[in-house]
């Protein structure tokens, strides 16, 4: 009543109106993101304004596509957008276990328990949670050789849940040598020198790993050779066209001599610049069957291209600034940005350049380069919702072989931890808790087994047989996860389905303080100055 005295305008959700409001946005959120948990899951079509189709199982792509317009659910969708920015992975994890955590609360709630003791119980068992996490895990020694088996089993765990299990083992090798590719000891990994290029051509099984780099345009002179092995490469930013000068002049000529000198000396700087680079290629190619290729960063325009042509120099102009970095460390070389001090030093090697072309569209392949580390990762389709939909995928597991390489860790999945988590919380903790927050930690626990039910359900299994038998086995103290085919426990190390350590704790982390705050709302205003309605 005070508010209206305020803002006649005002709309108020009282106390029960606004807590239920918020639990059944966030599980609306949840029951719509829940088909699609695990390797069983569904796929989900989007439809756009236009019509076009996106056809995914990402949460991540599913909550940044559809359109929400609920406050609450914005707020889930957001928090679980920002586990995939931190961690690349979980965000369909992240909105389950807050739908869960908001559905235990209710029950409790219903009863007349106040939201503040259900919240300190939640702070009390995430804390416990994330200690049990550190001992749960199994470290993984990543010195300078990795271990290549452990690598695979996280990354085909994660593209498993993205795409059909033939193609997610096909990528699952790409996507680890890639990593492997482009990691320097000491350094941190940038997933950047991994060009991500896709062609709409053939089949997707036909997506593949070039140890190289491929650009997505071609050299411009019909005489240069469409394909050249054993190339020395020169990675320039140069400016190889005639540049108006910055300021007017005018020159004044009396005749026809005049002008023609005057129009020689404007085209000498370039030709300067062109003569330079053929020396160097007539000294490092005389005597041996080498060619020279030449990647400029700015524009080479049509005399100097034609100059470079009959010196048999393959020339790309205007290539991305990215693929310059990428070009120098997957060749080697350095880049050069005035053509003055050019050696032999500063050039690159490639066994094979060719160029390929699809339709319109000419894509240069820089190939069977020496000690690279920076590759390319090749995706065909036939369409483009299969292409976007495995470019999606690749993302995400590349982040999770990084992720591996970083924690130096990886947590038992296929709901073992979950299970794990719960037995503990209940078994071991809730005793050392005075008074009701024991409330809290049980509504917790019971809310990390969503992954595991639901898992079981995408299965078409029984979900109580299959969180009996898993409990079951965990009091026995064998730790056990879900098999999605028989609805069996199995032991996840045996099956080799690992999680990322990083995401499990990110997930522990953001859920309950998102539901934390979910739950504390006892009124929703809509009084704010930009809130009011339209008279």
């Amino acid at each position: 009543m005070s508010l209206r005295v305020l803002n006649p305008n005002a709309e108020v959700l009282n106390k029960s109106a606004a807590l239920h409001m918020n639990i059944n946005a966030a599980k609306g959120l949840q029951d719509v993101l829940k088909t699609n948990l695990g390797p069983k899951g569904t796929i989900k079509m989007l439809v756009g304004g236009a019509g076009d189709i996106k056809l995914t199982k990402d949460g991540n792509t599913l909550l940044k596509e559809m359109q929400i317009q609920n406050p609450t659910a914005i707020m889930i969708a957001r928090t679980a957008v920002a586990q995939d920015d931190t961690s690349g992975d979980g965000t369909t994890s992240t909105v389950l276990f807050i739908g869960e955590l908001m559905k235990q609360s209710e029950r409790y709630i219903d009863e007349g328990m106040h939201p503040r003791v259900l919240v300190d119980g939640f702070e009390i068992a995430k804390r416990a949670t994330l200690q049990f996490l550190e001992k749960f895990k199994t470290p993984v020694v990543m010195g300078d050789e990795p271990d290549k088996e452990i690598l695979k089993m996280v990354a085909r765990t994660t593209l498993r849940t993205k795409l059909y299990e033939a193609m997610a083992d096909q990528l699952t090798d790409i996507v680890v040598n890639a990593v492997l590719c482009i990691r320097k000891p000491e350094e941190g990994i940038d997933l950047f020198m991994v060009e991500i290029m896709h062609m709409r051509h053939k089949f997707d099984v036909d997506t593949r790993l070039v140890e190289g780099l491929v650009l997505d345009h071609g050299s411009r002179h019909p005489d240069m050779k469409r394909r050249a092995e054993n190339c020395y490469i020169l990675t320039s930013n140069v400016s190889l066209e005639y540049d108006k000068s910055e300021i007017n002049a005018g020159f004044f000529y009396s005749s026809a001599e005049q002008r023609e000198a005057m129009v020689a000396a404007e085209r000498s700087q370039v030709d300067e610049r062109v003569k330079k680079i053929i020396e160097l290629k007539n000294k490092v190619c005389s005597g041996n069957d080498n060619n020279f290729v030449v990647i400029n960063q700015k524009g080479i325009d049509p005399p100097s291209l034609d100059l470079l042509a009959r010196a048999g120099i393959i020339a790309l102009r205007r290539a991305k600034r990215r693929n310059m970095e990428r070009l120098v460390l997957a060749c080697g070389g350095e880049a050069v940005n005035s053509v003055d001090d050019l050696t032999p030093d500063c050039l690159g090697w490639a066994g094979l350049v060719y160029e390929h072309i699809l339709g319109e569209e000419k894509y240069t392949f820089v190939e069977n380069v020496k000690n690279p580390h920076s590759c390319t990762i090749l995706i065909k389709g036939p369409n483009d919702h299969t292409i976007a939909q495995i470019k999606d995928a690749v993302r995400d597991g590349l982040r999770s072989v990084k992720n591996t390489m970083e924690d130096e860790s990886v947590v038992l999945g296929a709901g073992a931890f979950e299970v794990a988590a719960r037995q503990y919380l209940v078994n071991e903790v809730k005793k050392t808790v005075q008074g009701r927050a024991q409330l809290g930690v049980e509504a917790f626990a019971d809310a990390l087994l969503v992954v595991p039910k639901t898992l079981a359900e995408n299965s078409g299994l029984d979900t109580q047989d299959v969180i009996i038998a898993l409990t079951g086995e965990h009091d026995r103290g064998n730790i056990v996860g879900l098999n999605q085919h028989t609805g069996e426990p199995i032991d996840p190390h045996m099956e080799g389905i690992f999680d990322n350590y990083s995401v499990k704790r990110q997930i522990i982390n953001s859920g309950p303080v998102i539901a934390s705050q979910l739950l504390l709302v006892d009124e929703v205003i809509r009084a704010g100055r930009n809130m009011r309605k339209p008279n």
